[in-house]
């Protein structure tokens, strides 16, 4: 009888250890975007911008990180300042190099203002520091006052008196 017990044992153990083996893990990087097809998580518009959008891999602790995707930075930012799992050091920032179009991690790019992006939050994203680029902090910064302007994208204007209202 107790042969039988020890033998259940080792393969409950044998389960347990295989079922831990073929867990999911968090994955990592940047993944695959379906152009035209997936959409911004924050405003819902199509992922269609080879050189300006975004993604953040993240989520609650305890349990697998989930991929989001966002039209531009300036709607990943804002999007994930409203996240409770934020600053958990498993969230991923990625972001396109508005040149090349690869995918650069979002806090070590270098950002330069004055780009046509789908929302108008007017940055580009570069894998390497140019002369009067910002870098990531700046470049919320730079998105904080650039979401206080009149909204136009699906939310009502804001009358004031520099657009007029």
């Amino acid at each position: 009888m107790a042969t039988a017990s020890r033998a259940s044992l080792i393969a409950l153990t044998f389960a347990a250890l295989l079922l831990a083996a073929c867990s999911p893990k968090d994955e990592t990087g940047p993944g695959e975007v379906r152009w035209d097809r997936d959409t911004c998580a924050r405003c819902v518009m199509a992922v269609s911008d080879h050189h300006y959008s975004a993604q953040v891999r993240g989520g609650h602790e305890n349990r697998r990180t989930k991929l989001h995707f966002f039209d531009d930075l300036g709607c990943a930012v804002i999007w994930l300042d409203e996240q409770p799992w934020r600053d958990d050091p498993r969230t991923e920032i990625w972001v396109n190099d508005h040149e090349s179009g690869e995918w650069v991690d979002a806090r070590e790019a270098w950002y330069v203002t004055g780009r046509t992006t789908p929302m108008d939050y007017g940055l580009g994203a570069r894998d390497r520091q140019v002369e009067g680029a910002l870098d990531y902090d700046e470049a919320v910064k730079w998105i904080h006052e650039r979401d206080k302007r009149p909204k136009w994208h699906g939310q009502e204007r804001h009358h004031t008196p520099e657009n007029g209202g």
